[in-house]
């Protein structure tokens, strides 16, 4: 008896995926087929990085004018300043470009020191 039921348990498991893997018709495969070809609008993600650029715009620098360091912290620093033909910087002292200027700024303090204008 125990045999019996032995052989009939392990029937049964390799029966049972005999019977699933039967095909299932052509109207599955018809389905499938149109699904995958169907129209659908794609969602594409696009990742944009946008650069914030803040813009000083001062007409008119003058020398003994104090920047604020907001403004000091959006300068280009200059540290090829032989390209621009301009002296090199005293200590504590570095030139920034400021639109088509160059300012010479005392770094401790943000006085504006010394003007130069780009040709």
């Amino acid at each position: 008896m125990k045999r019996l039921l032995i052989a009939f348990v392990a029937r049964s498991f390799l029966a049972t995926p005999m019977a699933f893997a039967q095909s299932a018709g052509a109207s599955f495969e018809l389905a499938q087929a149109h699904e995958r070809y169907r129209h659908r609008p794609v969602d594409r993600h696009v990742d944009r990085t946008y650069e914030k650029r803040v813009i000083i715009k001062k007409y008119r620098w003058a020398r003994g004018h104090r920047m604020s360091a907001a403004e000091r912290r959006h300068m280009a620093y200059v540290n090829d300043y032989r390209r621009y033909r301009l002296r090199p910087p005293p200590r504590g002292q570095q030139w920034v470009r400021v639109d088509n200027d160059f300012l010479l700024i005392s770094l401790a303090t943000g006085v504006i020191v010394g003007l130069a204008s780009a040709h």
